[in-house]
């Protein structure tokens, strides 16, 4: 403590120095918080329920925070039942305030693009409605489901490929109800061994909900493997609670954390994902390849190495879904394979993502990769390596098979 003066009639008045915040708060999220919301504490600015019952929903709202351009303000007026806008003031600090362009902010708020329908865009276009036999539940391949908890999120990103649940059914975390039909589905089917909760986002409900789904699928016998998929670590790293993590780690699970941008690894970041490796989680990334956003080499490289040390492990690139209105976000396939081409061999292994297309109408993930074989002269394949250069593997061809009388 720091001595300041004597009072009259006692010892020394002393001054505790002020409270440090129970959470990271960087330079740039401080700047922003003083200036945007000055009457809101450090404490309320980390307290992830304050986080989400400010977000940013209207046009009222971003104005406070945002420069909107012509485009952004008439698209706003106009969305209507369109997917919801909804922005922390946390991910909000992140983003220009002067620039549309601005990567994250080219994720989070409208334009006049998203009317547009082009050819292939479909609302469902994974065919995820088709391939569920109970609410919640999208069983695609043999031995494991993808289990919806929730339609709520706390932030919407433009191009999510599940608008359809937030835009028609509002924001609401699913009843007991739902979840017991759905674990029944589970507990009933033996050949599947790994559930992916996801929604909308599991880690926007209370820790005791997701406590309760949790314990019951650890107890279903055949259930080997249970997966969270999520953005809350990256659009709300306050999220990541003492409490929760005490919840979490007794289930085993890991956790797919949706990463966009370098931009995104911020100190706040590192701490949440530092305290969810701590906790014994495996955490990997999933990233969707996004024209203007993350569309080049040095882009991507930049935010795969920052994953690495908060120790996340890149795991997919996706190409970008083709919902309604998605054309002016997605890049042709050829980019996708351009940027593994440009990481692979010139960075860690470790960095590089599998580059995949969830095949329209249900085909589930295809994986693409760069060319790597050349071709064959003889008992040699011949392969290209990251640099370009062809080399000789010995590989004799089979011999061929032998015709009896």
């Amino acid at each position: 403590m720091d001595t300041i003066e004597h009072g009259p009639d006692s010892g020394p008045i002393t001054q505790a120095p002020p409270q440090q915040p129970t959470f990271t708060i960087s330079e740039r999220s401080e700047q922003f918080r003083r200036l945007h919301f000055g009457d809101v504490t450090p404490d309320q600015w980390n307290d992830w329920h304050w986080q989400l019952q400010n977000r940013l929903r209207d046009k009222e709202h971003l104005e406070r925070v945002f420069h909107l351009s012509d485009d952004e303000q008439r698209t706003i007026d106009r969305i209507g039942g369109r997917l919801a806008v909804g922005i922390t003031p946390y991910y909000a600090s992140l983003m220009d305030p002067d620039d549309p362009m601005d990567p994250l902010r080219r994720t989070m708020v409208p334009v006049a693009e998203e009317f547009f329908q082009s050819a292939g865009e479909a609302e469902d276009p994974l065919g995820e409605d088709a391939a569920s036999p109970v609410p919640g539940i999208v069983h695609r391949y043999p031995d494991r489901v993808l289990f919806l908890v929730t339609s709520f999120c706390a932030v919407y990103c433009r191009y999510c490929t599940r608008a359809r649940l937030v835009s028609h059914t509002g924001e609401y975390h699913f009843n007991q109800a739902q979840y017991e039909k759905a674990l029944a589905y589970v507990r009933e089917h033996s050949e599947i061994r790994d559930v992916l909760i996801s929604g909308g986002d599991p880690l926007t409900m209370g820790d005791e909900r997701l406590d309760w789904i949790l314990t019951r699928l650890r107890a279903i016998p055949h259930v080997e493997f249970v997966r969270i998929g999520s953005k809350v670590p990256v659009s709300l790293p306050q999220r990541i609670t003492p409490g929760f993590l005490s919840m979490i780690r007794k289930h085993r699970v890991w956790i797919s954390i949706h990463f966009m941008h370098g931009n995104e690894v911020t100190p706040e970041v590192h701490e949440a994902c530092g305290k969810l490796a701590d906790a014994g989680i495996p955490l990997g990334s999933q990233t969707v390849l996004c024209k203007g956003v993350n569309d080049d080499v040095l882009t991507m490289k930049r935010l795969v190495h920052g994953l690495l040390k908060a120790r996340v492990r890149p795991y997919y690139l996706y190409q970008c879904d083709p919902i309604i209105g998605s054309a002016h976000l997605r890049t042709p396939v050829e980019k996708g394979l351009e940027i593994i081409q440009g990481l692979r061999g010139h960075t860690t292994g470790y960095a590089v993502p599998t580059f995949v297309v969830d095949a329209p109408g249900g085909g589930g993930k295809i994986p693409l990769y760069p060319d790597m074989v050349a071709g064959r002269e003889g008992d040699f394949v011949l392969l290209r390596n990251y640099a370009g250069k062809i080399f000789r593997y010995p590989d004799p061809a089979p011999a061929p098979a032998q015709v009896t009388a």
